[in-house]
């Protein structure tokens, strides 16, 4: 059923939806617009839904333009540019009732967009870059330009933002600028002489997005790696991290190039396989670099006896796992968070890892640091849980900061001088008695010298079978682990902390339970919301759960994942939690939250938007 009817102010407050052919060369229209809405000064987000083929089938990119500057899916469609034949029916069923279809009238659809509720509305894309532009090709890509200039007329963005976007992305090629601009002129003047311009939906200049990029969550990880330090990134090509590393390369060929010589600083390796990728960043944390892998699910599963090596032996890295839908190969460009217990625990034997959550890119800049900073402090392995959500589609992002002064952590690392006056070094003592003992680097010093070694050591790091010194060395890990609680990032906590009833969730989750708040609360329910943004809990993540007598966990997968390790490394009463759970591999709405707290808590006499 399409979504209800929306009010009639709907400046700057409405949903496009672009469906498309995949290898058609959309993408660059539909950034086009929406960077031109961005540019207006308008909060904007984007979410893209692509096959996992090269071309051929369909696509769907979706822009919500959002003056409120809500940051997750809308759950509607308000105006749906119906480019692919092959999905037409899906198309229309998505579009709310008062709502709008544009389509390429070059060929009559008009048994297949019936729908008395919704208008259509039809421009001769086809028809009119035929008759202006030569070559197949050239005709298919400027058909989408053509769109992006109809649309800027229907949703009244100005045509001098748009014209300063194309100039600015094709001023080394002017030739094609010309054309680009060519095809805008021509999808803009049909749509003003034959169509209702613009739509009551419409842009309106704000000044809302000062201060703010639009970014990725994979670029800015990447460029939070460069940012940490690190050197020396291994990886095998897996959607969607790819990109990741992609960024990291880039930024690392501006920023880590020695001007004079030209000698490049950082290495950048492709595995035959994750598990080499993992083991190839152990071995240069082991020689002092800060290193890391980005991976998904399927990668992370291949990693785990490194894993169980990195977290045994102390050898510091990083790995980023930018999670999609499984089981198995599963939905390869859909979105989940449903590694939450394989990286908690990964490897075999007692292990328990460090998790930090991002729920946006600007997040994943400043918790890639992060990462880093606590793997070499810990000595053990860091990972940084994204997903496809915040690692492939487009977010507003407040401005990333770079300081100059930040240093980095390197934790208990023995200089020359130190080791110079020890008796003997070795290697696992705690003479502090956190947990974290003191390393050397290979080369400093011939008395810092040892064997890492992924069999029963004792703290001497000497190899055993004792029973006892085995013991001794697993103790103090779990010491290391939980001293960890003070040392990772805290959560967030949205209200006074005092209601009796309480959300809690992770990562990309955050959008959505911030605007269902909102809605929850014209609806006479008060809640408090805690979004956990690392793993092992602290006290404040207790005092939460033990706070309020009811606490929605709201998570991205099917079993979930979240709530079960609150019951196993919490004080909590299993009783107190209430899942919300979704994993269709969409991103998550805020009407789908409204409505698992509602079915709880009592649906209030307003109308809740309809979840998808």
């Amino acid at each position: 059923m399409p979504a209800e009817v929306h009010p009639p102010d709907r400046l700057n407050d409405f949903v496009v939806k672009f469906a498309n052919v995949n290898g058609t060369g959309s993408a660059s229209a539909n950034s086009l617009i929406m960077k031109a809405i961005f540019r207006s000064g308008v909060p904007v987000i984007g979410k893209n839904y692509f096959p996992s083929n090269i071309q051929g089938l369909p696509t769907w990119y979706e822009i919500r333009v959002t003056r409120e500057g809500h940051m997750a899916r809308a759950g509607h469609v308000d105006l749906m540019l119906a480019m692919n034949n092959e999905t037409y029916a899906q198309d229309v069923r998505e579009v709310c009732a008062g709502g709008f279809v544009l389509y390429d009238s070059t060929w009559p659809r008009s048994t297949l967009l019936s729908r008395d509720d919704i208008t259509v509305l039809g421009v001769p894309f086809a028809r009119l870059c035929n008759e202006r532009f030569d070559g197949v090709r050239n005709r298919i890509l400027m058909k989408n330009i053509c769109y992006a200039g109809a649309l800027a007329a229907l949703l009244d963005i100005d045509l001098e933002v748009i014209r300063g976007l194309v100039t600015e992305q094709y001023a080394k090629k002017p030739k094609l600028a010309e054309a680009n601009l060519t095809a805008i002129a021509l999808g803009y003047d049909y749509a003003k002489a034959h169509l209702p311009c613009p739509l009551p939906f419409r842009v309106a200049r704000l000044e809302k997005t000062a201060g703010h990029v639009l970014i990725d969550g994979n670029t800015a990880a990447g460029l939070g790696c460069v940012y940490a330090g690190a050197t020396v990134g291994a990886w095998y090509p897996i959607t969607p991290s790819t990109s990741l590393m992609d960024g990291f390369r880039g930024f690392c060929e501006r920023l880590r190039v020695d001007p004079v010589s030209g000698e490049r600083n950082y290495v950048v390796l492709q595995a035959e396989d994750e598990l080499a990728a993992v083991g190839m960043v152990i071995g240069a944390s082991w020689t002092g670099a800060r290193a890391f892998t980005p991976t998904s699910g399927p990668g992370l599963s291949l990693m785990n006896e490194f894993v169980g090596l990195a977290y045994y032996s102390e050898v510091p890295c990083v790995i980023f796992d930018v999670q999609r839908v499984g089981p198995s190969t599963g939905m390869p460009t859909r979105t989940q968070q449903c590694d939450i217990l394989l990286a908690a625990y990964a490897s075999h034997g007692d292990t328990r890892h460090v998790l930090l959550f991002p729920a946006n890119p600007e997040e994943c800049f400043y918790l890639a640091v992060a990462a880093f900073d606590l793997a070499e402090r810990l000595q053990t392995p860091v990972f940084v849980l994204s997903d496809i959500d915040i690692g492939m589609n487009d977010w507003m992002c407040r401005d990333l900061k770079w300081d100059d002064s930040y240093v980095p952590d390197r934790g208990k690392i023995l200089s020359n001088e130190e080791i110079e006056k020890l008796t003997k070094f070795q290697r696992y003592i705690d003479s502090d008695g956190d947990g974290i003992p003191y390393r050397t680097l290979p080369g400093v010093n011939r008395k810092g010298a040892y064997f890492t070694r992924g069999s029963g050591h004792n703290k001497y790091g000497v190899y055993t079978e004792d029973s006892a010194e085995y013991q001794e060395v697993l103790d103090r890990l779990t010491r290391k682990f939980e001293g960890a609680k003070a040392r990772v990032p805290k959560p967030v906590l949205v209200g006074p902390g005092s209601h009796e009833i309480g959300i809690l969730s992770v990562g990309s989750c955050d959008g959505a339970v911030l605007e269902a708040l909102g809605v929850l609360g014209g609806h006479g329910h008060a809640l408090d919301y805690l979004r956990v943004r690392a793993f092992p809990f602290g006290e404040e993540v207790e005092d939460f759960l033990a706070r309020h007598s009811t606490v929605f966990v709201v998570e991205q997968n099917r079993d979930a994942q979240l709530k079960s390790l609150l019951t196993l490394e919490t004080r909590v009463d299993k009783a107190r939690l209430r899942s919300i759970l979704h994993y269709d591999g969409m991103p998550l709405t805020a009407g789908f939250v409204v409505k698992g707290v509602e079915a709880v808590l009592g649906a209030s006499k307003r109308r809740v938007v309809a979840a998808r």
